[in-house]
């Protein structure tokens, strides 16, 4: 079957068949054996993209600034300072500006209510970069990880431990119902995602012969798991004040080396990054001289570990937005 994805807005896994995102999949790695073998792909030469961020990032932007130039693109960079959505210009009207001048828009930051709206008025391709709600870039090399260590998706066990209601949870039980992946979410049922996307998801993966499940007990979830994933207890945005209820409820779905023993011999450890997994950062030494806490979730030891995977995983940021970004803007319909 031939999938043609050129013109396609990339807001959420939610939008794409499991077929189109087998397709974007495989294109990420037909660019990344290009990359590895310095075999150049400018297909894009003479395009225009911007990336427009009110939440800052290390791996989104530089993977799609170098997925641009790799393809041949220019790239415009607008930090949160840089541009005027929401503050003078309506989101609407910008979307509108900007669509009159490049080929494709990226954003990264808020609601997701915002992304949709560029997309709406834009005319052009719009990515999302990260929202509140998804980050479907991420998931992309997520899946592409998982692949690369164990040859399919299909029946693959995953657990995702920490805030169920992260962009992060949200999007991996997403992929996972598309993709035939068992998804299950280990944390507190007050940090469960929203009921209507856990209904959607579960009618997804019904379809895909996968479950979705959730354990407030760590060591019952993941037992007998291929991935153990997690993410930062406070997400970017929220306010600092959090940190001290998001300890208490996330402190016993740490990932150490007894969860990772817990789970199948193969397993591995994914994590989107940035991780507090020492005390080399700023953060990190607030966190420890306020709780006393010297890792958080996931320990040093896991972090390093051959079991660790996360920095094959955020490379793979790279080839997989070069993917998206080329499947959308290019004429190549195979």
């Amino acid at each position: 079957m031939k999938i043609n994805l050129k013109g396609r807005n990339f807001l959420k896994l939610l939008d794409y068949t499991p077929e189109e995102i087998r397709y974007l999949l495989d294109l990420s790695k037909d660019f990344k054996l290009k990359k590895q073998n310095n075999i150049e792909h400018k297909y894009l030469t003479g395009k225009n993209i911007v990336l427009l961020f009110e939440k800052t990032s290390t791996r989104t932007r530089c993977a799609f600034e170098v997925a641009g130039y790799d393809l041949g693109i220019n790239v415009t960079y607008l930090d949160p300072n840089s541009s005027q959505m929401g503050k003078k210009e309506s989101i609407e009207d910008t979307a509108k500006v900007l669509g009159r001048m490049y080929d494709g828009i990226e954003y990264r930051g808020f609601e997701q209510y915002i992304v949709e709206m560029l997309a709406k008025n834009a005319h052009v391709p719009v990515w999302n970069g990260l929202t509140n709600e998804f980050h479907p870039t991420q998931m992309l090399a997520d899946l592409m990880t998982i692949e690369e260590n164990f040859g399919y998706l299909k029946g693959i066990n995953l657990v995702f431990c920490g805030d169920g209601r992260n962009n992060v949870a949200n999007s991996l039980m997403v992929a996972s119902a598309k993709m035939g992946i068992n998804f299950t979410l280990a944390s507190p049922k007050e940090l469960w995602p929203q009921q209507d996307l856990i209904d959607i998801c579960k009618d997804i993966a019904s379809i895909n012969n996968s479950k979705i499940n959730f354990e407030e007990d760590i060591m019952v979830a993941t037992k007998n798991a291929d991935v153990i994933y997690t993410d930062v207890w406070v997400s970017m945005g929220e306010a600092d004040e959090v940190w001290a209820s998001r300890i208490k409820l996330l402190s016993k779905y740490q990932v150490n080396k007894d969860v990772m023993n817990n789970a199948n011999p193969q397993a591995i450890f994914l994590h989107c990054l940035p991780s507090f997994h020492d005390l080399n950062t700023t953060i990190g030494k607030d966190i420890n001289e306020k709780f006393g806490l010297k890792e958080m979730e996931v320990t040093d030891e896991v972090f390093r570990s051959n079991q660790s995977k996360v920095f094959d995983e955020a490379e793979n940021r790279m080839h997989t937005i070069k993917a998206v970004v080329y499947a959308t803007l290019s004429d190549n319909d195979e």
